[in-house]
């Protein structure tokens, strides 16, 4: 919890996790009354991360906040270590109990639905019933009439109120039905019962809810394994011993020792040593970076090979890795949630409902003459039943889970509804390069040798001495000498030029060199018009080139690139052509963006760009007010998929950026982009489609339910006809979300 104390104003900021969030509408509340709270200035909650930010002045305490939140059923974690992962902790916890009441009310509804629907007439099934429906409703679904109960004593309703409300009056209705039949028998009416009406509604809004949960219970994993980047110990140098010390206990100007292998700690410079350190998690480029004395190295990246010390110039939040960690807790807290169509309709229906049924009770009892009261509860619990928010509840996660399904099926893993919701108004992409639109790994695309040259043999000394290369690129050319079934020879020696390449010597004595131009040029070598060509060429098309000499002359260059996916370029194409703006943004240098860009179509594109570049730069657009979609794969792309409204993750990315995105795309193809997009608009048209047929029964049950058409006929809609359309409702909405897995993307 970071809190910012203005003295001068005695107002205290500070951001606290909020637990008992189930609903946009609870957040809603939570906002509310928190903002009505003596002493509060201001409040604003964000539901995608379950946190509040409160302005309040310091004569009052956190705790007081606390106390008024719990008198509501929410609550503030206070007092902790690590409040993020209290918050965890206390989520699962409701996730699983949220699971387990759905389940035993599933097993305790089936039967007193079967016996409800087929064996109305049987007189023990009526009191079956009723010892089933009484855990159902008091235990597994007390949770309804607990939060509707608090949410009353404020003067406020949500969708629990006309839960508890339709459940509970059906429940009193259908168990005094059972205890005294021939009250209505003596009256010739029938004395229906509606426990499954009752129990059928606590089991489908309990398993909307489950749904939710399991949506949002990996929120907080990326934050957590950000910060897992950074080793908990690391070795110093203290009088000239190394000696191991918690991370905690390191200040600026400490010498830290990094081995092969180890994380770097925290930011500073090189002192001493030379090694090749993985950056993708910043620059998402994969070829680890050469460093030298004097050179920068940040916290969360990994030394590879070589050993080296370095002085900590930045510890704490100040390390780059804690400035990213900051940055993606800030822009994943800094948007607004979506608000549920489902929620804001709410809010209105609950009261209006409630109003109606009161209404018609009283009309009833005005003038329904010698039958009122029988007439007047008769149709005030029809209006109640068959304005049950079942399908209302069922509206959005049934089509949401069918979508959820289509994207499994072709490779779009989904993580939670906004996306899918977000997506079909998305009209900016923006594409990281490395990884995205390319492979991600460093190829060999083509090796050039000299003429009269011995192929074989110095194929041979080439794949000795790369192979004990430190140097990523040695990999690749590896990589690509095996396949040509190249084997390896002896060498007598073998030594690394820093920054510039390296030098072997074979059992003959002859000397040979891998590297850059400017280790050809510091030797002397000579370099043919050929090969200088040839490679300048290749320099030209952004890709890398080394240089393969013997101590006389340059007996190949080798062109190492990281390739274009075969789908990128018709993926964006097909983006382009639906009127979608494409950007590309990259770390690498803005002669090889040119070069990507442009064979793959993409005009509009960027170089040597930082991670809160790419941030700063989706921020732009969207206050130019483009729906931005981001799509990217490494760690450094984390703080911008935060930022855009629909992140988009490669599945053969890192795990940071699969966990901050809302979609991952399993084969990490482009083509995808467009169908996520595609099924973004067929959810949310299943979903109005599905919103539609929930209310039309209401619009139209509803009236006749409250007895419209009895002055007309002398029609009265029986509560179990009420039940009926009900379930009818839900059974719609089911059936139109089910028709969506006949659609093709």
């Amino acid at each position: 919890m970071d809190a910012i104390v203005s003295t001068s104003k005695k107002i205290k900021k500070q951001s606290f996790p909020v637990t008992g969030m189930t609903c946009a509408a609870c957040a809603s509340s939570v906002e509310s009354i928190l903002s009505k709270t003596k002493g509060v200035a201001n409040a604003g909650v964000n539901f995608a991360s379950n946190s509040v930010f409160v302005e309040f002045d310091n004569s009052i305490k956190e705790t007081d906040l606390q106390n008024t939140l719990r008198s509501f059923g929410y609550d503030l974690i206070l007092d902790v270590e690590d409040p993020i992962d209290a918050q965890n902790e206390l989520q699962s916890k409701y996730f699983q109990n949220v699971k387990k009441r759905t389940i035993w009310s599933a097993i305790l509804t089936f039967p007193i639905f079967i016996i409800g629907m087929f064996f109305m007439e049987w007189e023990t099934g009526r009191w079956i019933s009723l010892g089933l429906t009484i855990p159902v409703l008091f235990y597994f679904g007390r949770v309804f009439y607990i939060n509707a109960w608090k949410q009353a004593k404020f003067r406020k309703t949500n969708m629990d109120t006309l839960v508890a409300l339709s459940t509970g009056i059906a429940f009193l209705f259908s168990f005094f039905n059972t205890l005294f039949p021939e009250f209505w028998l003596t009256r010739g009416i029938q004395p229906h019962v509606y426990y499954e009406a009752a129990t059928v509604i606590i089991t489908f809004i309990s398993l909307g809810k489950l749904m939710e949960e399991k949506a949002k219970s990996n929120t907080s994993s990326a934050i957590k394994k950000l910060m897992g980047l950074q080793p908990k110990t690391l070795k110093v140098l203290i009088d000239g011993v190394e000696q191991e010390i918690p991370i905690a206990s390191v200040q600026q100007g400490h010498i830290i020792v990094v081995h092969p292998g180890e994380k770097i700690p925290v930011d500073g410079t090189i002192t001493s040593g030379h090694s090749y350190v993985d950056e993708s998690m910043i620059t998402g480029e994969p070829i680890a970076a050469a460093k030298n004395k004097d050179d920068k190295v940040f916290a969360g990246t990994v030394n590879q090979k070589g050993s080296f010390q370095f002085e900590a110039t930045k510890v704490g939040s100040e390390t780059l890795l804690a400035q990213i960690i900051k940055m993606v807790q800030e822009a994943q807290g800094s948007k607004a949630p979506v608000q549920k169509l489902v929620d804001k309709i709410a809010g209105i229906f609950v009261p209006m409902v409630m109003g109606i049924s009161v209404l018609t009770f009283v009309i009833w009892m005005l003038y329904g003459g010698n039958d009122a009261f029988t007439h007047a509860l008769l149709t005030s619990v029809a209006v109640l039943i068959i304005a049950c928010p079942c399908a209302l509840g069922l509206a959005t996660p049934t089509a949401i889970m069918v979508g959820v399904g289509i994207g499994a099926e072709n490779n779009i893993l989904i993580k939670d509804a906004e996306s899918l919701e977000l997506g079909h108004k998305v009209n900016a992409v923006v594409l990281d390069k490395t990884g995205t639109i390319t492979e991600g790994k460093p190829t060999v695309t083509n090796i050039l040798w000299s003429e009269n040259t011995k192929q074989d043999k110095l194929a041979r000394i080439l794949m000795s001495i790369e192979a004990q290369s430190e140097h990523p690129l040695a990999s690749a050319v590896v990589k690509r000498l095996k396949k040509m079934g190249i084997s390896m020879t002896e060498l007598t020696s073998f030594e690394s030029i820093t920054g510039k390449g390296v030098k072997a010597n074979t059992l003959d004595n002859q000397k040979f060199y891998v590297g850059n131009y400017k280790l050809i040029q510091d030797k002397k070598i000579v370099l043919n018009k050929t090969l200088l060509s040839q490679a300048n060429l290749w320099q030209e098309e952004a890709k890398t080139v080394i240089f393969f000499a013997s101590a006389e002359q340059v007996l190949a260059v080798i062109a190492i690139t990281d390739k274009i996916k075969k789908s990128s370029k018709a993926a964006i194409e097909k983006l382009i052509n639906k009127g979608i703006e494409v950007y590309m943004l990259t770390g690498d240098n803005n002669q090889t963006a040119k070069a990507i860009a442009e064979e793959v179509g993409i005009a509009n594109y960027k170089g040597e760009v930082l991670p809160s570049d790419k941030a700063d730069f989706i921020k732009s657009l969207q206050d130019q007010g483009q729906i931005v979609a981001m799509v990217g794969d490494g760690i450094n792309d984390s703080h911008a998929l935060a930022q855009a409204d629909v992140s988009i993750a490669m599945g053969q990315g890192s795990d940071i950026a699969m966990d901050v995105a809302k979609m991952t795309l399993i084969t990490s193809d482009l083509e995808s982009i467009p169908k996520a997009l595609q099924l973004s608009t067929k959810t949310v048209l299943g979903i109005r489609q599905n919103l539609f047929w929930a209310f039309i029964y209401n619009l139209v049950g509803i009236p006749i339910a409250a007895g419209i058409l009895y002055p007309v006929n002398g029609f009265l809609l029986d509560p179990m006809i009420a039940g009926a359309a009900m379930a009818f409702s839900s059974v719609s909405v089911v059936a139109n979300s089910l028709r969506l897995k006949s659609s093709k993307l």
